[in-house]
């Protein structure tokens, strides 16, 4: 009976591992058929033209600056809001502390909030304080989505380590701060991994920045200026009615896809990495 069990089991396993496989196959392949035809240096080099949007002349340069720009102020922001609480609710109140449980529980609140619903916080708080759509609007708001998965898989990571580490370190004589030092460098393979798949999240989503970051065919010379996204930019280019223009469309998906793959190949290269010079 126990083998019969394992045995149907182990089939619905691999039936979902081939569905999942198909469905990535599927979409890379409907983003590689459409979009390398349309995809050339001068898009990927060159800013929109006056007719860009008419099958025209010009690239996304704009997109592919201004989602960099906006996901890296975003990870800046919440690395230095979250590594600092990931370490005082591990390292600095006591074990199973009820405020350590109260902070875990809403990082788990704040990653179900969809993000279309941060955008529109986002939107409402640059209102009240006064902002227009900008760069810096798009970054906060980006920030908002992502701190809580940096903040959960910072905590996560924590957690794997040895619970007898830092009682060993202060047992040697080491202070407070001394410990945090090393148990960093000891962490440091899952918070590079975190954060950079926070970053895939954050620069692949269109919801938070519809309204916060704004749209321009130019490069955001300031904080105070709109600043375009490869999200939207694909949003805009699929709602074109031009075939070529929806044929771009896929181009800047596969730039977007390429960014994301880079991501994650880069976190599980620095994971390795930071594993293998801890020992």
């Amino acid at each position: 009976m126990k083998k019969a069990e394992e045995n149907i089991f182990k089939v619905f396993m691999i039936i979902a591992a081939l569905i999942i496989i198909g469905l990535l196959l599927f979409i890379l392949g409907t983003i590689i058929l459409k979009g390398v035809p349309a995809l050339s240096w001068n898009m990927i080099t060159k800013l929109p033209g006056g007719g860009f949007y008419l099958g025209r002349e010009g690239g996304v340069l704009n997109a592919i600056v201004g989602s960099l720009y906006v996901i890296a102020g975003a990870v800046a922001i919440s690395i230095v809001i979250s590594l600092p609480l990931v370490m005082y609710i591990n390292f600095y109140l006591p074990h199973k502390s009820p405020l350590a449980g109260i902070v875990r529980f809403s990082f788990d609140i704040l990653l179900g909030v969809p993000s279309i619903v941060y955008g529109a916080f986002g939107f409402a708080l640059m209102i009240f304080l006064g902002m227009r759509a900008s760069l810096a609007g798009g970054i906060i708001t980006v920030a908002m989505l992502i701190t809580p998965i940096m903040m959960r898989s910072f905590d996560e990571a924590t957690k794997l380590m040895p619970r007898d580490l830092p009682d060993s370190l202060l047992s040697l004589g080491s202070t407070k701060y001394e410990m945090i030092k090393v148990i960093m460098r000891q962490l440091m393979p899952g918070f590079v991994t975190a954060a950079l798949l926070a970053t895939g999240r954050g620069i692949g989503d269109a919801a938070t920045v519809l309204f916060t970051a704004g749209y321009t065919d130019n490069l955001p010379g300031s904080l105070s200026q709109p600043a375009a996204t490869l999200p939207l930019s694909i949003f805009f280019q699929l709602g074109s009615p031009v075939a070529e223009v929806q044929n771009r469309a896929y181009a800047s998906a596969l730039i977007l896809t390429f960014l994301i793959l880079i991501l994650s190949f880069a976190a599980r290269y620095f994971s390795s990495k930071f594993s293998r010079n801890r020992l």
